[in-house]
């Protein structure tokens, strides 16, 4: 199996982060918009096709803030996927002004019950993932001085 590409949206509006609300049997938890690069793709198309499916968003990709890798065999859920190998470009992104309802979009992402603005403020708070990110993400809107690249983090 070969090095899958994701493109993810950093969406922040109103000191709020746009993410994918999903429920597991721990309860709620949230990805990132975005999701894998199709072949003939650019990294900014995935990513402006991801959005409208998953959040019904027209998304105006900027630069990319965060680079990480996925290796699955390095993490907590090696068991389901030790044969991922996942890098995710991470691209801070603002909302078209044509997106009239954020919300599901027309192919959610598996599992997804809903789209929620989660408070920057109350970041480590939430079961977002990757988990190390909220700090990354809380860092990078204080204005701290961060690597674009993390390695291979969860």
């Amino acid at each position: 199996m070969g090095i899958r590409n994701s493109a993810k949206a950093v969406i922040i509006q109103n000191d709020r982060l746009l993410a994918i609300k999903k429920e597991d049997k721990d309860g709620h938890y949230y990805i990132l918009p975005g999701g894998g690069q199709d072949h003939g793709e650019n990294l900014h198309q995935a990513l402006k096709r991801e959005c409208m499916e998953e959040v019904n968003a027209e998304v105006e990709v900027g630069d990319v803030i965060f680079i990480r890798e996925y290796i699955g065999k390095n993490h907590e859920h090696f068991e389901f996927d030790s044969t991922v190998h996942q890098t995710e470009y991470m691209f801070l992104c603002e909302i078209n002004g044509k997106s009239e309802r954020i919300g599901n979009g027309s192919v959610p992402d598996d599992g997804q019950i809903g789209v929620e603005w989660l408070s920057i403020a109350e970041l480590l708070n939430y079961r977002l993932y990757p988990q190390t990110m909220r700090q990354y993400i809380v860092d990078y809107v204080e204005g701290k001085e961060l690597p674009v690249y993390l390695g291979d983090i969860n």
